[in-house]
């Protein structure tokens, strides 16, 4: 299972910082991703990180503003979110991917959380 929190209601140019909680499984030996899927349009890809942390990747809508990171001893992932802008609206979901499995597909996935950015 995954868990994630921490999403709110923000004025642009602030920051949150989003977590997402995973039980169940071997989180060490899962890559995680953050999505986010605004209203009326398909989800995207935001950042993702690897079982180790050695590795992360960023849309380029967010790079430069967003890191992830992870705790593999607290079994969480995190995505630190500034400077926010109104565009960043949209509810965001955590989720895990087998470490070494081929091809873009997720085998878990946690219920998202809103983020609202106001101008």
């Amino acid at each position: 299972q995954l868990q994630a929190c921490g999403g709110g209601l923000v004025q642009a140019g602030g920051s949150l910082r989003l977590s997402c909680a995973a039980s169940g499984l071997t989180f060490g030996t899962y890559d995680m991703g953050w999505f986010r899927q605004a209203p009326g349009k398909e989800r995207e890809f935001v950042a993702r990180i690897t079982w180790s942390g050695r590795s992360v990747y960023y849309a380029d809508a967010v790079k430069g503003r967003f890191t992830i990171s992870r705790d593999n001893t607290e079994n969480r992932a995190y995505l630190q979110m500034n400077p926010l802008k109104p565009e960043d609206t949209a509810v965001y979901s955590c989720a895990a991917k087998l470490r070494f499995m081929p091809g873009p597909q997720y085998n878990y996935w946690g219920q998202g959380t809103q983020v609202t950015v106001s101008s």
